[in-house]
Formats: C-alpha cells, structure tokens, sequence
C-alpha cells in the first residue's frame, strides 16, 4: 500500500507534517488563545470602515472562516454592521448567514430584497433556509418564497407550517432512503450512480412500499458487507422514529439517551418525511441549556443583540412581578413593626434568615428543572425526590443554624440565638420544598417550570424567613406584637 504521505494531497501538494498541526485560526495575528477575533483586529476593521477604504475592509475580513465573519458582523453596531455587510458583499455567503445571531440576521434580511435572500436560502439546507425566514414577517415571507425554486418553495412552505421548535420545523427534507427489496451491491450502485450525495448522512434509510421506515443501514456495515446480501439481512430493525410534532427538547433527549448520530422524522401516518440530525441537536442543546437559565432569571432571550424594546418588555413584567412579591414580605414585616422597634437586633439579623433561604431554594430550584428538563425527574418519583431535597434542605439547615446561632448568641443573647437558628432550619426546610414542588406545580399545569418559579419561590423563602424569625421572637418573648 502506498504510504500515506504519497497518495493524499492537500492543494496538489504531498501532505507532510506541517499539514498536520491544530487549527491554524487560534493565536494567529487575528484571533486570541481561545480562538475570538483579538480586539485590534477588529479596532483595525472599524478604522478602515470608518475611513471608506473598503479595499482595506475586504483585504482584512477576507482570510476569515464564515463563522469568524459572523462573529466579526455581531460586534458592531447596527449602522457600522450595514457598511461592513456593502463592503464585503461576496463574501456574505449562505454560511455567514447561517451563524449569524438570531436578531442580527433578522435585521440584515430585511434590508435585503426578497430575491437576495431567496439567493441565501437556495444555498442553504432546508431546515437552516427555514430558521433564516421563521422570525420574518409573514409578509416578506411570502415575498421571498416566491422568489425560491419550486423544490426549495415546497419544502420550506411545508417547513412552516409546523409549530417553531418541532421535528417538523427543524428536520432536514434531504433523507438517503432506498427500498428493502435492495442488495447490498444494488444499494452501493445507486449510491454511485444516482444517489444525491451532495448533503452529509450518516444511515440509509430502507423504506417499504409504503414510505414507512423499516430499517437503517449504517455506512460501515454497506462498505463491509458482500454485495449479495439483502439489505434485509443487514440493517438494523429497531430504529428511533421522530414524529414531526415532537417538540425539539424531548428529540434531544432522544438523542442523548440512545446515543444517536441521526433518526428518522415521520408524519402521522408514520410515512419518512425527514431526518434529525447530531449536529442539529447539538444547536438544541445548547439553545435550551441557555433559554432555561435565562428564564429563571427573567431575562428573555437573554441576547445582546436583542431591540431595547423587546427587551425592556421581556425583563420589565418579571420586574413587576418580583414587586409584587416584595410587597407580601414588607406586609409581614410591618405587621411585626412594634417587635423592631423594640428590639434592634431583629432588623439586623432578619435579612440572613430571608437571603439564607433565598439562596436555598435558588439551588433546589435549579436542580428539580434541570431534573425535569432531562426527565430525571417525573410522575413516577416526584415524593421520592421531594423527601430527598427536603433531607438535604434540613441537614444544611441545621449547619447554617448552628453557625448563626452561635453568632447571634454571642452578640446579643443566647435566647436570640435559638430563635435565629430555629428559623433558619425553617426557612431552608420550606426552601427545600418550594424549590421542588413550585416547578413540579408548574410542570403538570403543562407551563415551562423555568418560566415562574424562580417568583414564586423568592416571595415564599422571603415571606416565610420574615414570619419565621419575626414570630418565634414574639412566641419567645424577646420582643413584643403590639
């Protein structure tokens, strides 16, 4: 066998050790040690933009991986990223488009003519065709699927037409299916001759005559089997199907528990109409991971390339919310308004017990959605992990309340101190279990539990370490009601 050497090229020339070396992108004169575009870079990008040398403008972006442009674009403003776009026009390829940030792309293709975006789309694969129109208005939706090739139209139209963040709306229409009654041999055949191999795969599908999947055939077994077996006697039977209006987090965790690389999608009729993909599904997963944590913290999409306003209305209402719960914690602190005034102590000391509890039932509350998020947590055990947070809500009680009572013991009086560390057990107590029962509440009401808990919880840790501590120094007698 010839050597390896001798027999690959790279650009018509033999491969040799320095063809071999880590990406040559990272620390270069253009990107740091974590491989991002190095401030001076982009310093020299913008000062050339701002001169009008555009040649200067080309020369710099040129070199550029697609996704580095994408990077490059979602760092200037939105006047500066206009002129940054006009002076690298044929360089704004399908894929730039297609790494682009959500909000920036929508900007960039309303500026553009439908028949220029039409141009992006028919480069792109359908299901990243349809996340470049999705967020578009209908109206200039319509105006660039018109513009699209009948195939691509066809697709795409039917792309929209399921709800966002489904298989439907997210599979790849480019499926490799063959029927069963193929050899191996007929298969490697069609491959060669007829098979549309311009888009990855990672199986064969083998269908019936029905259009029904019956078995996959992965790449390996075709190359390694003689060419005279059946498919039948190859493939593998039992295969995960996709149905269309799975919601894209629940096919991620498809893929993750069965360790897939692809699965077929199938309509209702269970007819292959598509397929997922690993690579989209690490999109997913990544899309989801940071869409919880930013609704836990009602953040909205969380995104600084977001419009103020939307902003401003996705953060505001969690704002006044959160108000809303503050005012059920400053009513029980009024009610006990005689007992601070006659005992200083307790204005000093109350707000531990509440940020003590808070901070508790923020850490149950984090575990028990992304316990539901993954399905490790469901019907069949919600007690059985309740009385878990709750052992564990009560052992770092118990901790904490020895340390503050300790505290409070020594600087004001040893009866303070059990009172302090009485409530703390409390509140961590009732921490423990609000921070698994509110999103489990929310999770059979068939609501996002990451969406509202995070209120919930904040105003029932609050309110119960206020009433905790301010009534056990009332029932103590440290400080008077009324």
């Amino acid at each position: 066998m010839a050597d390896l050497e001798e027999t690959l090229l790279v650009e018509d020339r033999p491969v040799n050790e320095e063809d071999v070396r880590p990406d040559d992108r990272v620390d270069d004169e253009r990107h740091d040690e974590e491989n991002r575009l190095k401030p001076e870079y982009v310093s020299a990008v913008e000062d050339a933009l701002d001169a009008g040398d555009t040649a200067a403008v080309y020369e710099l972006v040129e070199p550029l991986h697609p996704a580095d442009i994408a990077d490059l674009l979602e760092l200037f403003g939105s006047d500066d990223r206009a002129l940054l776009a006009a002076a690298i026009t044929d360089l704004m390829s399908s894929e730039v488009v297609a790494e682009l940030n959500d909000h920036v792309r929508e900007l960039m293709m309303e500026a553009l003519a439908p028949a220029d975006v039409a141009t992006i789309a028919e480069e792109l694969e359908t299901d990243d065709a349809v996340q470049l129109l999705e967020d578009l208005d209908e109206d200039d939706q319509k105006a660039i699927i018109a513009e699209l090739e009948p195939e691509t139209q066809a697709a795409v139209e039917s792309a929209l037409s399921y709800p966002e963040e489904t298989a439907g709306r997210l599979m790849n229409r480019h499926v490799m299916a063959v029927p069963e009654h193929l050899t191996v041999g007929d298969l490697i055949d069609y491959l060669r001759t007829d098979g549309d191999l311009e888009h990855d795969f990672f199986e064969v599908f083998v269908i019936d005559a029905s259009h029904h999947p019956v078995g996959t055939c992965s790449l390996n077994w075709i190359l390694t089997s003689p060419r005279s077996i059946k498919l039948t006697d190859v493939m593998k039977r039992d295969q995960t199907l996709i149905p269309v209006s799975m919601d894209q987090e629940e096919v991620a965790l498809m893929f993750q528990k069965y360790a897939l690389i692809s699965a077929a999608v199938v309509d209702d009729s269970g007819r292959l109409v598509g397929q997922m993909t690993v690579d989209d599904i690490v999109h997913i997963i990544s899309e989801e991971a940071g869409e919880d944590a930013l609704l836990l913290s009602g953040a909205g999409d969380g995104d600084i390339n977001e419009p103020i306003k939307e902003a401003y209305s996705s953060r505001v209402r969690w704002l006044v919310a959160n108000l809303g719960t503050a005012v059920v914690a400053s009513l029980i602190i009024a009610f006990f308004g005689a007992a601070i005034e006659e005992l200083v102590a307790l204005a000093v000391l109350m707000p531990i017990v509440a940020s003590i509890g808070g901070n508790a039932g923020t850490q149950t509350m984090a575990v028990a959605v992304r316990a539901i998020a993954t399905n490790q947590l469901t019907r069949a055990n919600t007690w059985r992990i309740v009385w878990r947070e709750l052992r564990v809500a009560l052992l770092n009680g118990v901790t904490i309340a020895v340390l503050i009572g300790i505290a409070a013991g020594a600087l004001y009086s040893p009866m303070m101190g059990l009172v302090i560390a009485a409530a703390m057990v409390l509140n961590i107590a009732v921490a423990g279990l609000a921070g698994v029962l509110v999103p489990v509440m929310f999770e059979r009401l068939d609501q996002d539990p990451a969406v509202a808990s995070s209120v919930f919880v904040t105003m029932i840790t609050d309110s119960m370490g206020f009433l905790a501590f301010l009534g056990l120094a009332v029932v103590s007698g440290l400080a008077p009601l009324g």
